[in-house]
């Protein structure tokens, strides 16, 4: 494994464990930093060999009430990309907080080379109209983002396909009087080969699927304790990430990952890890966000964990995903690369998008095929 010690962003510097010179030199400069003001912070990530990591998403003027010298973007906890590589994430909202009321977010575009924002250049980003507690849940045929939303007074919540900065009600919303909610607090959402949309309602206990028009055909296709984040593989196979009994996501576990194989039973692969997020590879191979463990791993339909990357510090994984592989995101260098949502020195106010890249299934196959694997 190599370490990378990563500056605030405005350096764009790089180190690796086959330069061990030059992260000594940085590892000193953001100490020097650190006394003179906090213009350096220093963070590590231990990334295999062959790896690389750089900052992709900052920003400045956000981070009031947190540690000294922490720069970023308002927290965010859902990453989507469409299929021309643009980024879209979403402000995370109050959905497990108490109160009787929640925030009104944006959601943001992030265009294809990455972006600074501040409080005064955001509105650039902004994409679609502000929402109550906002979640990027996924996106589908790589141009309709599905954007899930929850109103905590009126216990209901609606999956929107936003197209164009438009957002258009899919599912959910205001029901029938006397008939209850289709969805109560959505949370991820996924999509199959057939079009068929998987939506994860922690309130309800259950994950729905519904027809490509957001037509209910089973309001209950998986029984789960507060299941948040979802993924189907190539075989159509549904992952889903749940807290168990945690009242909310950063409290710890146990967690649990969950598969489900195509109209089958489902599979219980892993207990413990409170997963922040997770996403298929361009090879299929599953990745987790583990943020009470501060690490990456991915994790097979047989249930073996194999770790990936680790923060020290302070610092956590909170969502991932992968760029997916269109002709847009060739041509732009992005296809296949991991974006990673890091908390840096346990300030989750704010947060910074990493962009990682290398061989992923290329190590998840090496590892398979080992002496044990």
């Amino acid at each position: 494994m190599s370490a990378w010690a990563y500056p605030r962003p405005r350096s764009r510097g790089r180190a690796s464990g086959e330069r061990p010179v030059l992260a000594l030199v940085l590892a000193a400069l953001a100490l020097l930093g650190d006394l003179l003001g906090g213009e350096w912070a220093r963070a590590e990530l231990i990334l295999p060999h062959g790896f690389t990591a750089r900052v992709y998403v900052t920003g400045e003027g956000f981070e009031a009430g947190t540690s000294r010298g922490v720069s970023g973007i308002p927290g965010t906890s859902t990453l989507a990309f469409d299929a021309t590589g643009a980024l879209y994430l979403a402000r995370t909202g109050r959905r497990y907080f108490g109160g009787e009321t929640d925030d009104l977010a944006p959601i943001y575009r992030i265009p294809v080379g990455g972006g600074r924002l501040t409080p005064d250049s955001e509105v650039r980003f902004l994409h679609g109209p502000p929402l109550p507690s906002p979640l990027v849940a996924g996106v589908r045929g790589g141009r309709e983002v599905l954007v899930t939303t929850f109103d905590r007074e009126r216990k209901l919540g609606v999956l929107y396909r936003l197209v164009d900065g438009r957002a258009a009600l899919l599912a959910g919303g205001t029901p029938p009087r006397g008939t209850p909610p289709i969805l109560r607090q959505p949370e991820g959402a996924a999509v199959d080969s057939a079009g068929r949309i998987y939506v994860a309602d922690r309130a309800a206990g259950a994950v729905l699927r519904l027809d490509p028009d957001g037509r209910v055909l089973d309001a209950s296709y998986v029984g789960i304790s507060r299941p948040r984040v979802l993924a189907v593989d190539g075989q159509d196979g549904l992952w889903v990430a749940a807290d168990g009994q945690a009242e909310a996501p950063w409290q710890n576990g146990p967690g649990e990952i969950w598969r489900v194989p195509p109209d089958g039973q489902p599979v219980l692969l892993l207990k413990g890890p409170m997963t922040a997020g997770m996403a298929l590879s361009p090879g299929g191979h599953l990745f987790v966000a583990d943020r009470q463990g501060g690490l990456v791993f991915a994790l097979t339909a047989e249930g073996r964990r194999i770790d990936f990357a680790r923060f020290s510090d302070g610092d956590a994984p909170r969502s991932l995903v992968f760029a997916p592989v269109t002709a847009e995101t060739q041509k732009a260098g992005l296809a296949g690369d991991l974006f990673l949502v890091a908390i840096r020195r346990g300030a989750w106010p704010v947060n910074e998008i990493l962009r990682i890249s290398g061989p992923f299934d290329e190590l998840i196959r090496q590892q398979l095929s080992a002496p044990g694997g």
